[in-house]
């Protein structure tokens, strides 16, 4: 696929008056500060028709207007906080063509082409919103958002893409993003820690150490010295509605008649962490876990409005002995997820802020390391089930794909829910290569 990149230019806020308010530090919140510190990328694929550049262009501009923090930067406050600087220094916005139909270019699964359909992201951009749209010669379109994770979450990026189709359809922005980062989570009086949060959310610096992970060039793929674990690769697949519910009908088959079955993400995480864990070969004596994101609006006491502005996530970390967890049936690890995401609750959250927001975390570096190449025995499960990336509409109608970017870090999966709205969904699970065949050929089998 031959991106050729027409123009590159700065987007800013567009106000209804014409007058910008004045410039300020608005400080990081304690869930901004614990969170990945790099831009997170995907993919939004349109059929035809779609509107002109020039009118997504001027609806990103009014977006950006609400969501100020996009068209700001971040650095450190006049008190010496982290925090963004709402200038309007504005967001990036490239404009490129593929000569040939997105029908025989787009790749059909992950590939190092995908990153081609969002500007670069790994030389840390200083704008905190980079796009690209991408025509084909069909008429397609390829949207490629990224945006800096201490911006927001999941959610509250899926609310920001919303509000960008609709202002260029030129509908009002409804409803309206609360952006009280900077006061919302204060701390008790007195703060009350109840749980361990180093280790957790935050751990010690680790020390400087020559990182052993080569690049190939020619292929995109990360490599390793480790003998038979030479490529790290990133397979998609299609769990099928009916594959799905017969998953969730055999994880909740053990359960008492009185106890609700196991939810979709707890079924199928628990059943890739089983399949993953096999294919690895991992056995008796080692310790597997999970990193599981958990959104705290609804879980917080008052709940978090669902279109407050900003990061609302802490991690749930279900864990097992491999050789317990391939050995036992899928009900088992779905109880252990669903134990898992169940403790993070309203006590663990406002512990979390007390410890965070007192200082206690001074010194230490959050555990959300992007810099990690290889998880292995471990997985981090990013899931977009709860949240409408397919809202995202200029005028033609939603996405008929969303998809992250290209991302081979060993371990990491995603969940994508499908375009068609039937309940199935798409797996991005990036393995090592040996791995990787064992797991496709075990991975649609239910035990």
């Amino acid at each position: 696929m031959k991106v050729k990149i027409e123009s590159s230019k700065i987007v800013k806020p567009l106000y209804e008056d014409g007058e910008a308010p004045p410039a300020r530090w608005v400080p990081l919140s304690v869930f901004d500060k614990v969170t990945y510190g790099e831009h997170v990328a995907l993919i939004f694929a349109f059929r035809p028709p779609n509107p002109p550049n020039s009118e997504v262009e001027l609806g990103l501009a009014k977006a950006l207007a609400v969501y100020r923090e996009w068209a700001g930067r971040i650095g450190d406050g006049p008190d010496g906080r982290r925090s963004v600087l709402l200038n309007d220094a504005g967001a990036r916005f490239v404009e490129a063509t593929v000569d040939a139909p997105m029908a025989v270019s787009l790749p059909s699964g992950p590939s190092p082409e995908v990153r081609r359909l969002h500007p670069r992201i790994d030389d840390g951009p200083v704008e905190l919103v980079q796009v690209q749209l991408t025509r084909f010669s069909c008429g397609s379109l390829a949207v490629g958002f990224a945006g800096h994770h201490q911006i927001a979450d999941g959610q509250a990026t899926a609310n920001f893409l919303a509000a960008w189709g609709l202002a260029t359809r030129r509908l009002p922005l409804s409803p309206l993003p609360v952006c009280d980062r900077g006061t919302r989570f204060a701390p008790r009086d007195p703060p009350l820690v109840e749980y361990p949060h180093q280790e957790v959310e935050y751990r010690a610096p680790a020390p400087n150490k020559k990182c052993d992970v080569a690049v190939d060039e020619e292929e995109e793929e990360i490599g390793f010295g480790t003998a038979g674990h030479d490529k790290v690769k990133v397979h998609r697949m299609h769990l099928s509605k009916d594959f799905v519910a017969r998953l969730k009908a055999q994880a909740s088959s053990g359960l008492p008649p009185l106890r609700r079955s196991y939810t979709t993400f707890q079924s199928v995480v628990a059943h890739l962490w089983r399949a993953i864990t096999a294919a690895r070969g991992l056995g008796a004596g080692v310790t597997t876990k999970v990193r599981i994101s958990v959104n705290g609006r609804t879980r917080m006491r008052p709940p978090v409005p669902r279109d407050y502005f900003g990061n609302v996530v802490l991690w749930a970390f279900p864990r097992s002995d491999a050789g317990d967890l391939v050995s036992r049936p899928v009900g088992h690890a779905a109880e252990l997820v669903y134990r898992a995401v169940a403790d993070v609750d309203d006590t663990y959250f406002r512990s979390f802020v007390d410890f965070a927001a007192e200082g206690e975390a001074e010194g230490l570096v959050p555990t959300a390391d992007s810099e990690q190449a290889v998880l292995c025995p471990d997985l981090e499960v990013d899931a977009w089930l709860g949240i409408n990336f397919h809202g995202l509409d200029f005028g033609g109608g939603g996405p008929f794909r969303v998809m992250p970017t290209y991302y081979p870090m060993e371990g990491s999966l995603f969940l994508v829910p499908s375009a068609l709205g039937d309940g199935s969904m798409e797996a991005y699970v990036a393995l090592f290569h040996n791995h990787l065949e064992e797991f496709k050929r075990i991975c649609h089998k239910i035990t």
